[in-house]
């Protein structure tokens, strides 16, 4: 019988409940409706189209932009129990042959291929003789000039799928599209009245700052002082300086590999599957690496110099915390990316232009995006909400999870210095860049201002602050429309449509600086959902994990992410029906893993049960939290421990619970006519607040009901006898 969306969901991925948006874009894939997905990174976009694949008849198409993505997506779908394979540059002929052959045999529900592979005789005979369910377009704002990753092979999708027999169902998905690129998606891939979907594009899990360091290599060390056994990737604008950061953190002790585009294929390759299978730490890499990787755990993600635009940089820093633990994004900035990165806009090589016309667009195009990037480098306002409003999402002004939001900052009358600044770029006819502005007003004796009679101008050497001074006034002028500097390739500072309030209206300019003195603590990534777990019984899960790992020659997180091993570690299973309640395990993957993860959970409980236990003289019950409605035994345990574990005491499972619940007559089991074992409530339990719900199938947790004090206290009361009992 076939399976429905949510018992694939269950046995295959191992979760309950679908995510924000993912049953909504499967129904109406489902319905045969053209869909567009936005959704962050980490949000579970492939869940959206490989269900439905599972469910229709035929093989789906999914259209993918890079080798790593499709390898890490079929080998996470291999270790679900779903028959996939996928065809790229790096399979031979013979390979290719092969793998076709098998889809039509009907071996495959799932065939990943590059846009260029469309374009192939085999490929397209291939197309022709099967049934295509689905064309699923992944990173789907390559297809768009807006977009900062064009790639000119993905306008050829819509006539690949416009040629095939019976058109598909089309979805399309990405993680970082404007408006403007979600119009072109729609109108360049020729959808049918899609639905278009933004589930939204904030990342609570992440933790944002900039940092504006004299020494940044001394900055970054800094950083990553405390993160010797975390694994992260640091960007880099360039070769060379791949080559520095990386060879200095070496140098350092710390377990760091390279990555760009003047390495070797098979050196790339070989450093790119080091970092994947955790056997270094970090990447040091330029932006050549990373679209597509699907590693779960990377919990930091350091920007050494800044990108060209918001678009990358959110991309980039969003491979941090795909598994939804919380994670850093640190940006460090200085003046010489900016002009790193119109260099790189000038005379880059990786974008193929038609004509010169469409050549000047979009490198206009790119310098105003260059010019976002830098602006929010430096504000002073929230800066997950400056990345949301510019995706076009309304956003609070405090997220409290920032370097701007957990920072003090003073506000400072900066007026005359602005009227100063305002003036000169008058006087000297709106003609000059930054730099030869603030040249102008500090007094500069280079040789070009004197040759230009620059130092005639009333205000030559008028203003005696720092150079970085100045020109985080005039960033903050330009920020707020005092100024604006021109898209043309070597930008020229103008006033803008706000200048004449200052020169002529004498509004005073205050602008906020950072207290150096008084920088708060950060709480990086807070999280109301973190609960404690067990380091010791997670490090051993993580061992064998990679034991398993090593043995089938995949990368760890294709086995169990951290946050499943984490949840493991907190519901701590006892046997196959309780195994399938973690999230994240499927059926598959109790079968190939679940008795060799039982039995080190069982082994470390024996040795835990093994060792003295004090109980706490007072427990203060006060501190759990109170549910007015029905909570799950396992949520009940999780808030108890909160404050065990705090104490030093042992924690407790769910499932002790549920057990000590039975055997002390709170509930009991019996069968039901169909056979399966229920749990039914006696009289007994409502005296801790079982709830009368009656019939509960055993392999979920029992249902309890806190709906007072008294009965809190009696339930943390009744947990105490369980630590003794365990004992």
């Amino acid at each position: 019988m076939a399976l429905n969306k949510q018992e694939i969901l269950k046995q295959y991925f191992g979760y309950e409940h679908f995510r924000e948006g993912q049953e909504q874009l499967i129904d109406k894939i489902l319905a045969g409706s053209d869909v567009v997905g936005v959704m962050p990174t980490g949000a579970g976009k492939s869940i959206c189209f490989q269900v439905p694949a599972m469910m229709f008849d035929g093989v789906a198409l999914v259209i993918s932009p890079l080798i790593s993505l499709m390898k890490d997506q079929v080998n996470a779908l291999t270790q679900a129990g779903i028959q996939a394979a996928y065809i790229n540059s790096s399979l031979n002929e013979r390979q290719i042959g092969l793998v076709l052959r098998h889809a039509q045999n009907g071996m495959y529900k799932i065939i990943y291929a590059a846009p260029e592979r469309l374009e192939t005789s085999a490929f397209l005979r291939f197309a022709h003789s099967v049934d295509i369910s689905m064309v699923t377009v992944d990173e789907a704002h390559c297809i768009s000039q807006w977009g900062q990753d064009f790639r000119p092979s993905y306008r050829k999708i819509a006539d690949f799928v416009n040629g095939i027999p019976r058109r598909p169902v089309v979805s399309a998905f990405t993680a970082t599209a404007t408006p403007k690129v979600r119009e072109d998606i729609v109108s360049l891939l020729e959808l049918k009245n899609p639905t278009v979907l933004v589930t939204g594009f904030d990342r609570k899990n992440l933790y944002f700052e900039i940092q504006k360091p004299k020494d940044k290599f001394n900055a970054l060390t800094s950083f990553l002082s405390d993160k010797k056994d975390r694994s992260g990737i640091v960007y880099c604008s360039t070769r060379n300086a791949v080559e520095e950061v990386c060879d200095g953190l070496k140098e350092r002790g710390y377990s760091a590999s390279r990555y760009h585009a003047g390495l070797s294929d098979e050196e790339r390759h070989r450093n790119q599957d080091d970092f994947l299978y955790d056997r270094v730490q970090i990447m040091v890499a330029t932006n050549a690496f990373g679209m597509g990787i699907d590693k779960s755990n990377v919990s930091f993600v350091v920007h050494y110099n800044m990108p060209k635009n918001i678009e990358s940089y959110y991309q980039e820093a969003g491979r941090a915390g795909r598994d939804g633990e919380n994670a850093q994004c640190l940006l460090l900035y200085s003046g010489q990316d900016v002009r790193t990165a119109l260099y790189m806009i000038e005379n880059g090589k990786d974008m193929e232009y038609p004509d010169i016309e469409t050549e000047i667009r979009l490198k206009e195009l790119d310098r105003q995006r260059l010019k976002e990037m830098t602006f929010y480098c430096h504000t002073t306002d929230c800066l997950r909400a400056y990345i949301l409003r510019y995706f076009g999402e309304r956003a609070e002004n405090f997220c409290g999870n920032c370097g701007s939001c957990n920072s003090h900052f003073e506000t400072v009358d900066v007026t005359v210095d602005a009227q100063k600044i305002l003036s000169c770029v008058y006087r000297a006819r709106e003609s000059y860049g930054i730099k030869m502005i603030i040249d102008i007003l500090r007094g500069s004796k280079n040789e070009k201002l004197l040759r230009l009679g620059l130092d005639k101008l009333s205000t030559y050497n008028i203003c005696a602050l720092s150079e970085k001074r100045i020109r985080d006034i005039i960033n903050y002028l330009v920020l707020n429309n005092f100024l604006y500097t021109t898209n043309s390739e070597y930008p020229v500072l103008k006033l803008g449509s706000r200048a004449g309030e200052v020169l002529q209206e004498h509004l005073a300019v205050e602008m906020k600086l950072l207290k150096e003195m008084e920088k708060i603590e950060k709480v990086v990534g807070k999280s109301a959902d973190v609960q404690p777990v067990n380091t010791v019984l997670f490090n051993q899960m993580k061992e064998l994990r990679k034991t398993i790992a090593n043995e089938q020659n995949v990368p760890a997180f294709v086995i169990f992410s951290d946050s499943t091993l984490t949840d493991m570690c907190m519901k701590m299973p006892a046997n196959g029906e309780e195994f399938l309640w973690v999230s994240g395990v499927g059926q598959v993957k109790l079968e190939r893993y679940g008795e060799q993860f039982l039995r080190l959970i069982a082994e470390f409980a024996d040795t835990e049960a093994a060792q003295p236990m004090d109980i706490p003289a007072k427990f203060h019950s006060t501190d759990v939290e109170i549910s007015e409605e029905p909570v799950t035994v396992s949520v009940i345990a999780d808030r108890i421990n909160c404050q065990l574990m705090q104490a030093g005491y042992p924690k407790l499972s769910g499932i002790k619970i549920n057990t000590w619940l039975i055997s002390e007559g709170f509930m009991r089991v019996e069968t039901d006519l169909n056979g399966k074992n229920i749990r039914i409530h006696t009289a007994k339990g409502t005296e801790i607040g079982i709830t009368a719900q009656e019939r509960i199938i055993c392999g979920q947790n029992c249902i309890v009901n806190l709906y007072g004090r008294a009965a809190q206290e009696m339930i943390v009361f009744k947990t105490m006898e369980i630590i003794r009992y365990n004992a």
